[in-house]
């Protein structure tokens, strides 16, 4: 770990010193709390199982989509890094008994650019 001197050469004013520790500060802006819950954006379309769809009921285009899979099945999945308004993610199920021991987590950010996590079950 790296010391940094609090003043003279090799200081910096993008830091602050707190007991003898820097801590750096982020280059964003600090999000705002949200006053309201924030509606899951996604509707899973279970009609061709193994195979889902997983629909952005939303009215944003969300970014940074990504599936993955806890559990015994395997998984297959085509995601797009966005995914617009009533387009789909396609995830694809092997196993015994998905119902028994699977999840995916659909991770995703809105415009606003929080992170965002949700689990599905079968």
């Amino acid at each position: 770990m790296a010391y940094l001197p609090d003043s003279g050469p090799g200081a910096s004013d993008g830091v602050a010193n707190v007991g003898g520790m820097r801590n750096l500060r982020s280059p964003r802006p600090a999000l705002r709390l949200r006053r309201f819950a924030y509606r899951v954006p996604w509707r899973v379309d279970r009609s061709t199982a193994p195979h889902y769809r997983i629909v952005n009921t939303s009215r944003e285009v969300l970014n940074g989509v990504s599936i993955s899979v806890a559990g015994s099945s395997r998984l297959q999945v085509s995601a797009p890094a966005s995914v617009r308004p009533g387009e789909a993610v396609r995830a694809s199920l092997s196993g015994r008994d998905p119902a028994r021991d699977t999840l995916l987590v659909v991770r995703w950010f809105p415009p606003d650019g929080r992170e965002y996590l949700w689990q599905i079950a079968f």
